[in-house]
């Protein structure tokens, strides 16, 4: 691979070129033409796909062509890998995946769960295409297979038009059509459609429910600036986006921070990455925790890197990779006091030794998580600091490689410059929220989030009476209750009912009586004072929960103290809801 595949030069911790720096294009590449160096050592080489790789759709990997490059594989770089052949690790993972759903779905006669199986059963018999294989998987495959096509034609056709003698119901006549389906077949007293589902569809998510999260990419690349400024020289970034990207949308942030100069992407999930892939993000991911052994077609058909801690798992990847003709690229996760996930630090050198003979398994990084980087003690952090450096030293009078060294989070990445190695993870602190208080000083980050809603009802309670569940707030008089379509289905957490304010036109409001489900109250006081203006609530008005407007602000520090939790389960709380994400 040539010096310039890789983000200025950057070779990682080891001598050699880690290739999970490499382009998107050169992945794709290196894949085609390791099919052909498999079917010279002998090696099986099927497709993830089974039998027929699909052309398009949701699920497929979109790998585009880099703009002024010519040739490449198209939309499905893997369409000219041949069929899947039964045998092998990789038949054994199939299998096991099938005869599991199997087992789970029993043998319902409902016609519903047959009609919504038949898509899933479909993909089942596709990817289990026979071949002749020594150990008799050619045979069970076969019956497996043989089986879940009978079930298909045992189960019913969805009608694929409304039927006179069923009830105009949009889930009974129309399935999987959908609401818009049902809408277009209503018609005008002109024969035209009554109602446009284009049109239907252009309304705008926060006109649908007047609550959304605003999320601000430009504070995304300022924060990605300060981490860049904050490395040490030859150090790169990965920026973390698991979670939804800790609720702001991986996708988005995950692009907004790739071209303010992050590296290399960390997610927590085969799914996650899956989502990053089908994005057309085209970085290099990294999947913060060993996946099931299920999941590593995928792993291998979307390019993405599981953390690896089990031997087992190290050689089930390997084994699927070599029938597939590829390399297993991986990072190694060592447990230096977290005692959460990863090999024992002292236990390293005799774990690669099991696993390392293995061919196609490719070790690209090494990595460890601090516990406490973002506590005032230190003690604990200067322990696992310790024991990752004997590790990784280690490694190398072994005579292992360990790739890509990382070990920093938000917290090490803005307090402890020592440790910085090879590359940092920059997670929280990516969004503009501070890991501890340490670094309020050390950072100037911009929070990306903030939490919008509209007044949907406003009425005047005379005094003693209630608001809310319980009615534990009584109206003390010359109050006007306003309510909000957001509640603590929207993450706006039910502990903070009566303890938290909003702001309405520049002034702080109190939020009154138990926030409900999908609403919640504040109160505007309306006796006047010399001191303030009154202020004339309106049905409409924009109202902040977590942002500035004028001279007030609401931090999500604000509400992480009230609840005594951390900022990074509010963010998520909000982001992560059904209310709907808007970007400027």
């Amino acid at each position: 691979m040539a010096n310039n595949d890789l983000p200025n030069g950057f070779t990682g911790y080891s001598r050699k070129k880690p290739q999970g720096f490499q382009s998107a294009a050169d992945a794709i590449r290196r894949n085609a033409s390791g099919v052909g160096a498999s079917r010279a050592r002998g090696g099986a080489t099927p497709s993830p796909w089974g039998s027929s790789a699909p052309s398009g759709g949701a699920n497929v990997p979109r790998f585009a062509v880099p703009a002024g490059q010519k040739g490449g594989l198209g939309t499905n770089p893997l369409a000219s890998l041949p069929v899947i052949e039964s045998g092998g690790a990789l038949a054994n993972v199939g299998e096991a995946i099938v005869g599991a759903r199997e087992a789970s779905q029993g043998s319902s006669p409902q016609t519903d769960s047959l009609s919504a199986e038949v898509p899933q059963m479909q993909r089942q018999a596709d990817s289990l295409a026979d071949a002749s294989a020594p150990g008799g998987h050619a045979s069970a495959s076969a019956a497996r297979r043989e089986e879940a096509a009978s079930r298909i034609d045992r189960a019913p056709q969805q009608p694929s038009a409304p039927v006179a003698a069923q009830p105009k119901s949009c889930k009974a006549v129309y399935g999987t059509r959908g609401i818009f389906a049902y809408a277009d077949d209503e018609l005008a007293p002109d024969g035209s459609p009554l109602f446009d589902p284009a049109k239907l569809a252009t309304i705008p998510e926060t006109d649908r429910r007047w609550s959304w999260v605003e999320v601000d990419l430009t504070a995304i690349r300022h924060n990605v600036m300060v981490a860049r400024r904050a490395l040490t020289k030859g150090a790169h970034l990965c920026a973390v986006v698991k979670a939804d990207a800790y609720g702001h949308g991986a996708v988005q942030c995950a692009k907004t921070a790739l071209s303010a100069g992050a590296d290399y992407l960390a997610v927590a999930t085969v799914d996650e990455g899956v989502q990053l892939r089908e994005g057309n993000v085209f970085a290099p991911v990294l999947v913060l925790s060993q996946p099931p052994l299920e999941s590593i077609p995928l792993l291998l058909a979307y390019k993405l890197m599981p953390s690896v801690y089990d031997a087992q798992f190290a050689i089930a990847y390997g084994e699927a990779a070599d029938s597939f003709g590829v390399d297993a690229p991986y990072h190694l996760a060592l447990n230096t006091g977290m005692n959460r996930i990863g090999v024992r630090h002292d236990e390293v050198v005799e774990f690669l030794r099991h696993v390392s003979f293995h061919r196609a398994l490719d070790l690209v990084g090494t990595f460890t998580h601090f516990a406490t980087a973002d506590c005032p003690e230190t003690l604990d952090f200067q322990i696992q600091a310790r024991r990752f450096v004997e590790s990784i030293q280690a490694m190398v009078d072994a005579g292992f490689d360990p790739g890509i060294v990382h070990a920093a989070n938000s917290a090490a990445t803005l307090r402890y410059p020592a440790v910085h190695f090879d590359m940092v993870r920059f997670g929280i602190a990516l969004y503009g929220l501070q890991p501890c208080d340490e670094t309020r000083a050390l950072a100037d980050l911009r929070p990306a989030m903030s939490v919008k809603a509209r007044i949907t009802d406003m009425r005047a309670v005379p005094m003693s009476e209630g608001v809310s569940y319980g009615l534990h707030y009584r109206s003390p008089g010359s109050v006007i209750i306003c309510t909000i379509p957001i509640g603590y289905a929207d993450g706006f957490r039910r502990g903070l009912s009566g303890r938290a304010d909003v702001i309405l036109k520049g002034r702080r409001c109190r939020q009154v009586g138990n926030i409900c489900m999908d609403q919640c109250m504040f109160e505007v006081d309306m006796r006047s004072s010399a001191m303030r203006t009154r202020v004339e609530p309106q049905i409409g008005d924009l109202v902040t929960l977590v942002g500035r407007e004028g001279e007030s602000i609401i931090t999500m520090d604000d509400l992480a103290r009230t609840l005594d939790t951390i900022t990074h389960e509010v963010a998520i709380g909000f982001g992560c809801s059904r209310m709907a994400r808007v970007y400027k």
